[in-house]
């Protein structure tokens, strides 16, 4: 299962392992995040699960071998390469720290410890799945924080850069807080609440928008919320408040929100119709929602779609996938990388957390705090069930609350203190000595 879904220099440089005698030599990568994105104070690691079911199902068929074989840069690979690739199992461990937790710059998201060749041909796919469930959770998370506790819900999947990726992203947007999707396929397979009434198409297929509204009334019951601003958002939604109850809600997905919405609730109240409830949707993300929350706009929930499922501000992660250590007959060899801008830090390591700060220090240390990365498979197997959504959403919004306030802000703060442990200083003096003399 997905052996072809890489980087060709993946499966080349696990064919030059091989040929080497190099297959067998445990390596050790780490998968973490360069930089925070711009006006990032932190992420919300995300996408576990699909690493998870990646490795655990990690093979070849034979028509993805001899695919292989054909292509000129294997022309020289020996056949033994080929058998290997045919029964190929990912036998290694995978440490990671679990879904829902904020990390900042340079620290390690997930471990992995496998024989070179699984563990090199891991990289593309793990930091495909890792990085994009982790903008959009981490996106979700300051859309929720700007609506301060007024209801966001993820309505970008017509958006999304495929119809999967709007599956995965409402899934990590409901990580990163927003209370529904309109995704019904990551409703069904996910356990997500879903949210959805009706379009302008809707309205615009009826004579009259009043046959609409009544239409939809008694289709959706308790449920509806009506689409009000087809034609005109006032005069909509006082024919939406003639029909009296049932009205959940209307729906204003255009227009000077600050000028229309006062408006609408006005009519909505008069009609005795208090608890019905404004949502807004349309080009919106977590400035314009501040905006709209600080101005005391009377808006009761936030439909965000493509700011959100693209995270169209940022929709890349420096993540990366280095070689920190390699062992070799039982002897550990150090690496790292020094390339401008580039360096990587050697040697396995570990995360704790205490009130005050982070610190990284080597794998095997002891240290004050909680220990992020956790193991999740050993020796190819997955140690205990994952956490559920629930219980990765609720670490997400827990870790959120507990930031110092300045970091919940939209625009870059003072840093969270993340400092090396001495063990760790020691080991990145000694291999620059090994390695640059």
């Amino acid at each position: 299962m997905n052996g072809l879904l890489t980087d060709l220099y993946e499966l080349t440089m696990a064919a030059g392992y091989f040929e080497a005698g190099k297959a067998a030599e445990v390596a050790t990568f780490e998968c973490a995040v360069r930089r925070l994105p711009p006006n990032r104070n932190f992420v919300i690691a995300a996408g576990l699960p699909q690493v998870v079911d990646y490795l655990l199902n990690l093979s070849f068929s034979d028509e993805e071998v001899a695919y292989l074989k054909a292509l000129p840069q294997f022309r020289s690979v020996s056949p033994a390469f080929f058998d290997r690739l045919r029964n190929l199992r990912f036998t290694g461990d995978l440490f990671a720290v679990p879904e829902g937790t904020v990390l900042y710059a340079g620290e390690p998201m997930m471990t992995v410890r496998a024989p070179l060749m699984e563990a090199q041909m891991a990289e593309t796919y793990l930091l495909a799945a890792a990085s994009f469930p982790t903008l959009i959770a981490s996106k979700a998370a300051r859309c929720v924080a700007a609506a301060e506790g007024r209801e966001v819900l993820e309505f970008g999947t017509r958006r999304a850069h495929s119809p999967q990726a709007g599956v995965l992203g409402a899934r990590a947007a409901y990580l990163g807080g927003c209370a529904a999707t309109s995704n019904a396929l990551a409703g069904f397979t996910y356990g997500i609440p879903v949210s959805g009434t009706a379009a302008h198409s809707w309205v615009m297929s009826f004579a009259c928008e009043p046959e609409s509204f009544r239409r939809l009334q008694k289709l959706m019951g308790d449920s509806t919320i009506q689409l009000i601003d087809t034609y005109d958002p006032v005069e909509g939604a006082r024919r939406a408040t003639a029909l009296g109850k049932p009205l959940a809600g209307v729906r204003l997905d255009s227009g000077d929100y600050k000028v229309i919405a006062p408006q609408v609730r006005g009519i909505l109240d008069a009609a005795g119709l208090a608890d019905a409830k404004i949502v807004v949707t349309g080009d919106l993300d977590e400035f314009r929602i501040r905006d709209l929350v600080r101005s005391a706009t009377p808006i009761d929930v936030f439909g965000v779609g493509t700011q959100l499922s693209t995270s169209a501000d940022c929709p890349s992660l420096s993540a990366t996938y280095k070689l920190v250590e390699l062992e070799i007959g039982g002897i550990k060899r150090f690496t790292a990388k020094y390339s401008e801008d580039k360096r990587s830090v050697p040697g396995a390591k570990q995360i704790f957390r205490d009130e005050a700060r982070d610190v990284i220090a080597r794998s095997g240390e002891c240290g004050r705090g909680e220990a992020l990365l956790r193991p999740v498979l050993l020796q190819g197997r997955l140690v205990e069930p994952l956490p559920t959504l629930e219980q990765a959403r609720s670490r997400a919004a827990a870790s959120v609350a507990s930031l110092p306030a300045r970091l919940r802000e939209l625009e870059v703060a003072e840093p969270w203190p993340v400092i090396y442990s001495r063990e760790l200083r020691e080991l990145i003096e000694r291999t620059h000595l090994n390695l640059m003399g």
